[in-house]
Formats: C-alpha cells, structure tokens, sequence
C-alpha cells in the first residue's frame, strides 16, 4: 500500500515512499517525462522514457529504459541512450530491422534500431534534428549511427520521430512534428538513413500551442470492417483541460499522405446536425489533465490491438509535485479499438490491470450511498449505474471530511466529469480544476476506476472517455460514497479489487 509518511529511498522503503505509484511504472529516481520508443522485442516490453540521469528536474535529456514481461511488472535498467557532447536525447521511436534494412545488425539477425531528436545548444543557436542508434544485444547497449543527423532541417523546432513499418508500401515510414507550424511531416526509407519527404499534414484541429509527440497508427474496428487510422497528436499548452494534452484525427493513409475522415462516409446520410467531438473525425485522447505525449507499441504480437502509454503529467506543474526521490509516471497501458454506434464513433480504451486484481468484493444493489470504508490504494473500480432517474450522480473518494475526489454524470449538461478541488493539499495554482468530457447520452452509464497512491484513471461509457488526474491525498485511506444531486440512494452494481504492487 501506499506509505503514510514521506520516506527516502533506502534500503527497505524502495518503492514505498509517500505518493509513489504501485501499479504505475515511475524510476527508482530522478525526472522523467515522455514515454519513447515503445516497441515488443524477443519476449520483452521496452519502455524507454524522457529521462534527467542527475536530478528530478528537466535536464540532461537522455533515454531511461525498463522492460516487462507482462506490460505491467517493469524492471527498470541502466540508461539507455544518455546526453553527450551538448545534445540531448528527446522522443523518438524504436523498431525492429527484421530483414536488416539498416546494415547495423549482425548477419543473419534483427536488432532494435532507435530514431530520436537530437536536441542541441550552443553559440546562441537550437537545432533540432533526428538521428539514429542501434542495440544488437537485446536493448542493453547502444551505439550512434557515425553519420547522424539522418534529417536536418536547420531548424530550431522539428521533433519527436514516430517510425514504424509500412508492409503495403515496403518501406519504412516517419511522422516527425514541426511544432510551431502546427503540421505533421510524413517521410519515407528504404533503410532508415535515407529520408524522402512526402506530405504536410496541417494545421487542423486545435493549435493554440505547440503540435508535438505525433503517432500515426491503425486501430481497429469493433464491427469487423476495415481498420481506421488515427494520427495522435499533442499539444502544449493550449490543450482542452489546460496546459498539455492530446488530440486524435480519425483519418485514412495511402502511403503519402493522411486525409482526416468525411463524417458523412463514417455515418452516411443518417448523420446530421451538431457534433459533440466524439463523432466526427477529431476528439480527444483524453479528458483528463494528465496523460500527455503517449505513443503506441512498436511490433506486437499477431493479433494485438495497439497498446498506448502516456506521461501522467501537465507541463503547467510537472516540477511541482511534492514527489521524492523521484517525479514523473506513466500511464497504465491500455488496449485500443474503436466503437462505432449511434453515438457516433469512438476510441475505446481498456486498462490492462486484470493481472494484478486480488481480494475481490461483488456489489449487490446499493442500499446506501455507502460502499466500502478504510480502504487503502491501489484498487479498482466497476460499476454500473444502469438507467438511472437522476440527473447528477456518481461517487466520490473522501481521504478524510475535508477531501475528496469526485466523479461524476451530468445528464443535464451531458458531462462526465472528474473534479478535484478538494482532492489535494495546494501544489499550483493550475492543479485544482474540474476536467469534463462530452457524455452521449446513448451510451451505458458505466465506469472503471483505477486509483492509485496519487492518480485516478477514470473510463466511462465503455471506455470511449478516458480521463486521468493526479491526485495528491492527505491520507492513504479512503471512504467511497455514491452521491446524487437529489441525495437519493443510486442504484449501482459492480466490483471492487484491491490490485497488487507491480514492485512485488
């Protein structure tokens, strides 16, 4: 469970400290921001993250890694890919060179190559650039392409290389972002050194900062027809909730360029009207304040549906948590697809957590308002408020009288919302707020919580609304209330888990 008091990281409180996340990935120490190169190799997860070797400030950006069996169990392993020579090492990309594209693996063999920006200083000049490095050994030692940069545009602003690739084209293909100008480049490689630009996309959507972290992946279709792709794109600042935050772009790719969706071709001549932003071809990845720069699993396995992590943070107080020794943590990982129904269509988002559910307790309907007491993170939540006569409802998690955290279904102004002005002691003036999602009224009033030392993910109406907010509680004990706006007792059915520490 999660510590009571602040402890240092010594032998026997590793992991415990006060607000450290037990089913979320976090470093033993130190900064992290962004998830990079995600990718499935031999067996393992690779999970390399933004990374500060020397302190739990942004700085000396360099490429941390850990790897997992199982998604959710990480075991965190030297740095991967460090600073060196007054450049440091921003997001990017891993893949496999299975047939050896690159000549940098051993004969006969594939290995991971890295494509990262390359972040340099000096003279009173930025440069921006994207390089390579590759590993012949599983991940653990890296070695830098002689010739970097691959691409150089001269420019101050120019990141965040999402590669992967392209069986229908036969080469290997690059969403890069050029932030400023709010557009996302697209190139093409034979070998992964010899770049070929082929379209812009953009601007488009919300601009109101800096377009970064792009991913331009297929998910897909629940019904069974053909797979949509979706470009992923953040933004910083100027994001839905404030601050950073991710918008989507439903969209077709033929290889060159990417088209963002005709409603009329996803819904025919039926769809008409206003559109709240689940059903056209731009939404949201997530509602909350705090999932930002997530990127998508490089080579699953046959069959998978995609797999995102994201950074569980804001820029507007990211340097303010009151975490130690370290600051920064990752999502959980969850498995994509989409809804199409008549509320339009949808990324659906499904938590991996299943793994780690223990003691378990099935809710009948609810007599009360009160459904369990004492109850110490992690744990999760399902539950199910059917068709339900009130207008406002939902449950809130008291840590003592004075805090909680509340989330909650307004049918009237059709919102699902997640609102934590009582959840924490004060960190930045930006933290306390009410993040809010659109709600289709078509939809089941269901939810899925995961709570852990410091942070609700929060998915409702079958996963198409995902919202996650840190929280920072005064104690490590929750009560958890249903309310409704007319103090009615909420029919309610579902389950509580208590989830077992990754760190075990």
């Amino acid at each position: 469970m999660c510590a009571a008091v602040l402890a240092f990281a010594v032998a026997g409180s590793v992991y415990r400290e006060r607000y450290r996340p037990q089913v979320h990935f976090s470093p033993r120490a130190h900064w992290t921001n962004d998830p990079n190169g995600l990718v499935h190799f031999n067996g393992e997860y690779h999970l390399f993250f933004q990374y500060n070797p020397f302190g739990d400030q942004w700085g000396h950006m360099s490429w941390g890694h850990a790897v997992s069996r199982d998604l959710l169990h990480w075991r965190e392993l030297p740095v991967a890919i460090p600073e060196v020579d007054n450049e440091m090492v921003f997001t990017g990309s891993v893949v496999v060179d299975k047939q050896n594209t690159s000549g940098f693996c051993a004969s006969g063999k594939e290995c991971l190559i890295a494509i990262y920006t390359g972040h340099r200083t000096g003279a009173g000049e930025v440069r921006q650039t994207q390089n390579l490095a590759y590993s012949r050994d599983d991940g653990r030692t890296w070695k830098r392409y002689e010739r970097n940069p691959v691409i150089d545009l001269q420019m101050a602003d120019f990141r965040d290389p999402s590669v992967f690739w392209d069986d229908k084209e036969t080469h290997w293909l690059m969403a890069v972002s050029l932030p400023s100008e709010h557009k996302i480049r697209f190139y093409s490689s034979p070998d992964l050194k010899r770049w070929n630009q082929l379209s812009d996309f953009g601007p488009a959507g919300d601009v109101n900062g800096d377009w970064e972290c792009p991913n331009l992946l297929r998910v897909p279709d629940g019904s069974g027809s053909a797979d949509v792709w979706v470009l992923k794109i953040g933004l910083n600042p100027g994001a839905l909730q404030g601050g950073s935050g991710e918008q989507y772009f439903l969209g077709s790719f033929d290889g060159k360029q990417f088209v963002p969706l005709n409603t009329s071709v996803l819904f025919g001549d039926s769809a008409h009207g206003a559109r709240s932003p689940e059903r056209g071809p731009h939404g949201w990845t997530n509602y909350g304040k705090d999932d930002y720069c997530a990127i998508s699993f490089n080579n699953l396995p046959p069959g998978d549906k995609p797999v995102l992590i994201g950074w569980m943070n804001n820029w507007q107080y990211a340097a303010k948590l009151p975490t130690f020794p370290w600051r920064g943590q990752m999502s959980l990982p969850r498995r994509l697809s989409l809804q199409k129904d008549q509320a339009g269509i949808a990324i659906k988002q499904e938590p991996i957590t299943v793994p780690l559910r223990g003691e378990h307790k099935l809710l009948g309907e609810a007599k009360s308002n009160h459904i369990a007491g004492a109850l110490a993170p992690p744990f999760e939540l399902e539950l199910d408020f059917g068709n339900p006569s009130e207008q406002i409802f939902g449950i809130r998690l008291y840590t003592d009288k004075d805090h909680w955290t509340e989330i909650g279904f307004d049918r009237a102004n059709r919102a699902f919302y997640t609102d934590r002005t009582h959840s924490s002691a004060a960190i930045a003036p930006d933290f306390p707020t009410r993040t809010i999602a659109p709600l289709a009224e078509s939809r089941p009033y269901n939810l899925r919580l995961i709570v852990d030392c410091s942070s609700i993910e929060a998915y409702a109406q079958n996963g198409t609304i995902a919202m996650t907010n840190l929280i920072f509680p005064v104690s490590t004990s929750n009560r958890i209330e249903l309310f409704s706006a007319n103090g009615r007792p909420v029919a309610v059915t579902g389950d509580i888990w208590k989830l077992r520490s990754i760190w075990e």
